[in-house]
């Protein structure tokens, strides 16, 4: 398929730049693929579609303070650092992108907090924009990380609100989020509450938690017409053999297994055996999901509105099919519904 055939109008004032009051209380529009017939929900509904023996199966990854405000030195421009991954624990070495990166090169001293206590020196250029950082620090690796991270702030992307807020901090956190390495909330896990899960206990409706540390490609654009030469960003995913077994268990018993979210889709369908079923794993992926395929695991996905020409939205449209979502698009889009991580959700099934 074409880039160009994933394109639509979405003005500013359809993306949420805040959550919901309570985290299951966003719309739900609900997307039968086979008929294409919509319907309109709340989201804590959800389970009404599901029963004893179901899996939904979630990401537990969770985001940490990936952006910085610093100086530079002599000079004490204004720059902006976004951590993507930590590469080296003992020498303190991460991969970043820079902001403006013209001006941040190689040897360049950059400062971090109000009484810079944090210092960072640029050993490589990696992209354009991306950097490696040597963190010059003395202390125990553990008191380290907690002034890094006590100087950044979550990772809301700039398109969903321009200044974060100490709300941000839990918002912007799925309520499951175990293992640390995002730097972006995996958006249809934010919905799930407490008492939601709680239903989907008195209903028998099972969870398996599989990991994606969700990097900045994620949301990168897609810059090639033909769709089958974009190539993804690897991201570090892990299936437990626990997971695997419940996932494998579900589909065996003939039960509904339930992909929530993009990351969970990719996740899912990285590595299956030829009788389709999902292997434990510990690795990296890079798998683009796009129409036409055929999926192996998940029967129904939960998924947030997405923008124009995202990898999100194709994946999403590969599974629920082109023309169905394609028109769900624009139904949400006349019905008031919200796009992006803090938005509305949709259920196909």
């Amino acid at each position: 398929m074409k880039l160009s055939q994933f394109n639509f109008n979405l003005t500013k004032d359809k993306v949420a730049s805040e959550p919901p009051r309570w985290r299951d209380d966003c719309k739900l529009m609900v997307l039968h693929k086979d008929t294409g017939e919509i319907e309109h929900k709340i989201f804590k509904d959800i389970i009404e579609y599901f029963g004893k023996g179901d899996t939904f199966v979630l990401n537990d990854t969770k985001v940490f303070p990936a952006r910085l405000y610093g100086n530079k030195e002599k000079t004490g421009a204004d720059i902006e650092v976004f951590l993507l991954r930590e590469l080296n624990r003992e020498q303190r070495l991460w991969d970043v992108i820079v902001d403006p990166a013209r001006k941040i090169r190689i040897g360049n001293k950059l400062y971090f907090g109000e009484d810079e206590n944090l210092v960072a020196e640029v050993i490589d250029n990696t992209t354009s924009r991306g950097r490696t950082l040597r963190f010059l620090y003395d202390g125990p690796y553990e008191e380290f990380k907690e002034t890094l991270f006590s100087l950044g702030e979550p990772p809301v992307p700039k398109w969903v609100k321009e200044k974060v807020t100490e709300e941000d901090v839990e918002n912007f956190q799925t309520i499951f989020a175990a293992h640390e390495g995002a730097v972006s909330a995996p958006a249809a896990g934010l919905h799930f509450s407490r008492e939601l899960f709680n239903r989907m206990i008195l209903k028998d409706i099972n969870k398996a938690f599989i990991t994606l540390h969700m990097g900045i490609g994620h949301f990168r654009s897609v810059d090639v017409e033909d769709l089958s030469k974009h190539k993804m960003d690897s991201e570090r995913l892990i299936i437990t053999p626990e997971a695997a077994d419940i996932i494998n268990s579900t589909k065996a018993a003939k039960h509904k297994v339930v992909a929530v979210g993009v990351t969970v889709i990719r996740g899912l369908e990285a590595y299956y055996t030829t009788n389709d079923e999902v292997i434990a794993f510990d690795g990296w992926t890079n798998k683009f999901i796009f129409p036409p395929y055929r999926f192996a695991i998940p029967d129904a996905i939960v998924s947030n509105f997405h923008l124009p020409c995202s990898t999100m939205l194709m994946s999403v449209a590969a599974f629920g099919g082109y023309e169905n979502v394609m028109k769900a698009y624009g139904v949400a889009l006349k019905e008031g519904y919200k796009f992006g991580p803090y938005g509305d959700a949709m259920l196909i099934l």
